[in-house]
């Protein structure tokens, strides 16, 4: 009989290990370098300190810049755009006899200078640049002096022919003439009023006439201006200006509501035709040197270039200064008793040329 064989005892733990010696080893080493790390990791780790974000500083936003301010050089007055600052300029020659009253468009107007013209008789050159009215007359002839004042406004010269002196200086090439002898589409003679004294313009035609000769801006140097506003105690709130006889001296009444100057001559309140009382915001009296010369008859001369003195009323004040005039085309300018400029308000200005010895100026 064969002999049973006994099966074979598995293989034992140690014969394992032995047959997996290499591997063990491995993992081992695995094992070791993971708790060596973690031990390291344990040792040195800090936890890291919250450090709360640093606080977000919005930086002010720059202010809007101001839009800019535009001032008219011939009144001072806020305009809307600079174009607006060299916008053409017309003087225009208005007749002041009593048969020529109330007259049109002096209420609206920049500038006004006012003289004798001759006999007595007061004349008016008013100068606009913004304003517009659509009525202004009744238009006269021109004298040399008006001409001196015009041309440092650089300004058209509307009037109706002149004295000999006056047509050939402002003919003579360096101004813009706008002489109704020549330019007759322009003005128109009114029916409810008998010649001289009913010639008519507006600004519809005298801006087509600018345009079509090419005068279409005007640069030029105006009066000093400021915002000065009116005074808390006024000091001259009544003015009488005597420049020739009773039907052509002046009253101003200071209003201190409006801030401005009720005009008066002949005893009446001074209107115009159309818009009512003139009133204007800045009042000033220039003493000149006038006299008589043999031209065309007997005409009066003033003298405008120069200096003498003036009387400013603004604000419910008066103050006394020295005007000065080195050249035609100069601007007239006033200075105080240290020389300084003297600033005037802005708005219309009225200002009289009273003669020498002859004229007067009082207040109260």
């Amino acid at each position: 009989m064969e002999e049973l064989q006994q099966p074979k005892a598995p293989k034992g733990f140690k014969h394992w290990i032995a047959s997996h010696k290499i591997l063990l080893i491995s993992i081992g080493s695995v094992l070791l370098v993971a708790g060596v790390t973690t031990t390291a990791f344990m040792l040195f780790y800090k936890q890291p300190v919250e450090v709360a974000p640093a606080a977000v500083v919005k930086a002010k936003p720059e202010p809007e810049p101001e839009p800019p301010k535009f001032y008219s050089p011939l009144t001072g007055n806020l305009v809307a755009t600079e174009a607006a600052t060299t916008q053409a300029v017309t003087a225009i020659m208005i007749e002041n006899s009593p048969d020529a009253r109330p007259q049109s468009g002096l209420k609206d107007s920049g500038v006004v200078f006012e003289a004798i013209a001759e006999g007595g008789i007061t004349r008016f050159l008013v100068i606009y640049q913004q304003e517009k009215p659509q009525l202004i007359g009744p238009v006269r002839s021109v004298r040399m002096y008006y001409v001196d004042w015009a041309a440092a406004f650089n300004a058209s010269i509307a009037h109706i022919g002149g004295s000999a002196a006056a047509l050939a200086e402002v003919r003579n090439g360096n101004y813009r003439d706008i002489d109704q002898f020549f330019n007759a589409s322009a003005y128109w003679r009114a029916t409810d009023r008998y010649a001289p004294h009913n010639v008519y313009t507006s600004f519809e035609r005298l801006d087509a006439l600018n345009l079509a000769k090419g005068y279409t801006s005007s640069t030029f140097t105006g009066f000093a201006r400021d915002d000065s506003e009116k005074a808390d105690a006024p000091t001259a709130t009544a003015i009488q200006v005597v420049i020739s006889s009773s039907l052509y001296n002046s009253t101003y009444a200071y209003d201190a509501t409006t801030n401005l100057y009720n005009r008066s001559q002949a005893g009446a309140p001074h209107t115009d035709r159309e818009a009512g009382q003139i009133s204007p915001r800045v009042v000033i009296v220039m003493k000149v040197a006038e006299s008589t010369v043999l031209e065309d008859g007997f005409r009066k001369q003033i003298a405008t270039i120069g200096t003498g003195s003036a009387t400013i009323f603004q604000n419910g004040t008066v103050q006394e200064v020295t005007w000065n005039k080195p050249s035609k085309t100069d601007q007239i300018t006033f200075t105080n008793a240290e020389g300084a400029p003297v600033p005037l308000a802005r708005g219309q200005t009225w200002i009289t040329a009273i003669p020498n010895g002859v004229g007067s100026v009082s207040w109260q």
